[in-house]
């Protein structure tokens, strides 16, 4: 307990530090919010009166403080176009990136990690070369191009899968898969080529190891050798790769949940971009922000779980 009150206390200077950050950089986006509460037939005095309502004629310190003081009590202020609570609708739309997160990362580790390993096991050969180049590949495609092309060819050409769209998890499971299947797979793949990146390196070091050796020397059966003696001591690094790709993978679904039309975090971010909301990208921001410390404190504790010698 005392080593993850340090990493939280550590935390919290540099989560002060990016609530500066977030509201600087929202606050010199271009374009009037007030245009976007009354429309740009307003006059110039109703603008004003606006102004002073929601206080954006206060000098930018004094906003700033007035914005963090609410975010400490959870209030994330109202949406400027719509009213809503900007909490609830975080609440509203985090479950689906989440969700589309958790579905990515099942899709990287289930075909990077044997990927990995089968390319580390059998290190120059046809397989290992296939391996990587596909790896390489998926790295360098795009979130959004690789999306329309899931579109072209599941929704247009095979007809198998819905092009966009979205179905509560818990209303219809099925249907909620059929529409999650392909935004996952958009990030999945991309996020599976560095498991099976870091995957083959981790193995290929421990594989050279001792240990390893007396173990095939023993006669153990070779897929015992790989996921009892060898995956275990090389999932420390596959870990690490997992928890710091956590903060390009909510960038992903920004992207992933435009092209498919998910209602998620992503979206909601992009629409406030677009519509001048500073209170929606605010919030939005400052959560993913949140979400990726929290991960990063979770990857700490597996650290621990995997390896007893990592240490405070």
């Amino acid at each position: 307990m005392i080593y993850f009150g340090k990493k939280l206390a550590q935390m919290l200077p540099v989560a002060f530090f990016v609530t500066i950050i977030v509201f600087a950089l929202t606050n010199l986006l271009p374009g009037d919010p007030t245009v976007t509460i009354l429309g740009e037939q307003a006059t110039p005095e109703q603008r004003a009166a606006v102004r002073i309502e929601y206080g954006l004629d206060q000098p930018a310190p004094i906003r700033y403080v007035t914005w963090l003081a609410r975010v400490a009590q959870g209030d994330f202020g109202r949406s400027l176009r719509t009213r809503e609570d900007v909490g609830q609708m975080l609440a509203a739309r985090v479950p689906v990136t989440l969700e589309l997160g958790f579905l990515s990362i099942l899709i990287a580790v289930a075909i990077g990690m044997p990927a990995g390993i089968l390319a580390a096991r059998f290190r120059g050969s046809f397989i290992d070369v296939i391996a990587s180049f596909l790896a390489m590949s998926s790295v360098a495609v795009p979130y959004f191009w690789m999306g329309v092309l899931l579109i072209m060819l599941f929704s247009l050409k095979l007809g198998w899968l819905p092009a966009s769209g979205h179905v509560r998890l818990f209303d219809d499971p099925a249907e909620n898969l059929r529409l999650m299947i392909m935004p996952a797979l958009t990030i999945g793949t991309a996020f599976a080529a560095l498991v099976m990146r870091q995957t083959r390196a981790s193995m290929l070091q421990v594989l050279s190891q001792d240990y390893v050796r007396t173990a095939r020397a023993k006669g153990l059966n070779e897929r015992l050798v790989l996921t009892r003696h060898a995956l275990r001591n090389a999932l420390i690094p596959i870990v690490t790769v997992i928890g710091l790709q956590v903060g390009a993978l909510l960038g992903g679904a920004v992207v992933t949940e435009t092209v498919f039309a998910l209602p998620g975090l992503g979206r909601m971010l992009v629409d406030g971009i677009f519509q001048r909301d500073f209170p929606v990208i605010q919030g939005a921001i400052l959560f993913i922000v949140i979400a990726v410390f929290l991960v990063n404190l979770l990857t700490d504790m597996l650290y621990r779980a995997f390896d007893p010698r990592v240490k405070a």
